[in-house]
């Protein structure tokens, strides 16, 4: 008998069973993260229908699509009329517009699910992953304030993850377009593929940048392209400092000046909300290469990982949803890539992913004892404990190898001599200790272990 080969196709995580309970860890916290700043639940449909989903976004993401379609639609020569999502805010436009009567407005909504493109394999790059998106949709207009309230909510949740130094950085569209224009790039396509340029600058480098400015399909003069590259690139001692230095600039452009008034806003509200500069800085760069992006925007860097780029970003549209419904629905959002993260801070090792779901194993001593232990299982279940009854006859030592290798903290140990006492040995394997407590008291005594803070 020959086997197909067991393997995956490049670009997708799939995890061992500690390691995807870490992940789940990291999600939850994620989950509790924006449940505590108000946002609901939603989930939408891996397929949409091509028209949906293909609406212009720009960039290159539409590029990168997966169609899907059955074998007899193929067969007859059809195109594709489903296609999976490759983000979630295309599919949230559509949600919003298909479900505008029967929402309240702002509307608040979290979707942590999976989104697929067709990305080049490579290392820390992905097919299939995981995005945690919040968004704020309003009808008619929408508060500045929740373009800062976005960032903050970034802020706690990166914070009790615990991933180590980060900075959001955050800039205004608006800003950019104004400049552009007070450079004499006035035609509106221009303007957006210029955009989509500076933003790879920390792919691409300045070098790489200028010379594609500067070249076919752009011929930009080179001391605008210089001017563009130190605008982008300005550099100040606080978010207070640059943006003086942009009202020193003096243009008079509308949109310049809109976008330095919403940034400002912005900047003001974080300092009011006690965010710290070194984690939210206005950064001259920040474009994000999708169309439909308005204002403000974000992107979250690992500083100790600078290499990854954005592992959380964002921005404002201003009528996404215009492509499904004549209401005027302005939002403001942002995508934790949970799927990359994961990945990065699990090769940075900084994940620990040697602690399970299940916290107790009960042992097998003596197989006449097996009414026993499942006693004692039952038990230990009712007071809220995971756990697991060990049903193989083996020596004491390989179970308790077996508790290790699971990530298992506590393994429950009874011969006869502890049931003719009614007792068991609890043996904690976070601290290598071990001590032998009354049934009765068994659950209350695993528990005190579990709530001291140096566990």
């Amino acid at each position: 008998m020959s086997f197909v080969k067991a393997k995956t196709m490049p670009g997708v995580m799939e995890l061992l069973p500690l390691d995807q309970v870490s992940f789940q860890r990291m999600l939850g916290v994620i989950r509790s993260g924006f449940e505590r700043f108000g946002f609901l639940p939603v989930e939408t449909p891996v397929l949409e229908y091509v028209d949906v989903l293909l609406q212009k976004t720009g960039g290159d993401t539409e590029r990168q699509v997966y169609f899907a379609q059955s074998t007899g639609s193929r067969q007859q020569g059809r195109d594709p009329e489903l296609a999976m999502r490759f983000d979630l805010t295309v599919p949230l436009a559509r949600y919003v517009a298909e479900h505008e009567r029967k929402l309240s407005f702002p509307f608040r909504r979290y979707q942590i699910q999976r989104v697929y493109r067709g990305e080049s394999a490579q290392k820390g790059r992905f097919r299939e992953f995981y995005q945690c998106d919040i968004d704020v949709i309003g009808k008619d207009q929408l508060s500045l304030q929740y373009d800062a309230e976005i960032p903050t909510v970034i802020y706690h949740v990166f914070k009790e993850l615990q991933v180590g130094p980060f900075t959001i950085h955050i800039n205004n569209r608006k800003l950019m377009v104004g400049f552009f224009s007070h450079m004499g790039i006035a035609e509106k396509e221009e303007q957006t593929r210029v955009l989509r340029e500076v933003d790879k600058l920390d792919k691409r480098g300045r070098g790489r940048v200028i010379e594609t400015l500067t070249g076919e399909g752009f011929e930009l003069a080179a001391d605008v392209v210089t001017q563009i590259m130190d605008f982008v690139g300005m550099k100040a001692r606080s978010n207070g400092a640059c943006l003086q230095a942009l009202k020193d600039m003096n243009i008079e452009d509308a949109s310049f000046q809109e976008g330095l008034s919403e940034l400002e806003t912005v900047v003001q509200a974080l300092e009011a909300a006690g965010i710290p500069e070194e984690n939210a800085t206005v950064n001259l760069s920040i474009a994000r290469g999708l169309d439909y992006y308005t204002g403000t925007v974000y992107e979250t860097i690992l500083n100790d990982h600078p290499s990854i780029g954005s592992v959380c970003s964002g921005g404002r549209y201003e009528n996404l949803a215009g492509f499904y419904t004549k209401t005027h629905l302005p939002g403001v959002g942002i995508s934790i890539g949970a799927t990359r993260l994961f990945y990065q801070l699990k090769e940075a090792g900084l994940i620990d992913t040697n602690v399970s779901t299940i916290q107790c194993l009960v042992t097998r001593m003596d197989a006449e004892l097996l009414a026993d232990y499942l006693s004692i299982a039952a038990t230990l279940r009712a007071g809220g404990l995971n756990t697991e009854v060990f049903h193989r006859d083996q020596k004491l030592g390989k179970q308790l190898k077996y508790v290790t290798n699971q990530g298992i903290r506590f393994a429950i140990i009874r011969g006869q001599d502890e049931a003719e006492r009614g007792t068991v040995v609890v043996r904690d394997l976070a601290n290598s200790e071990q001590f032998e407590v009354a049934q009765n008291e068994m659950v209350q005594a695993i528990k005190d272990r579990l709530a001291k803070p140096d566990a």
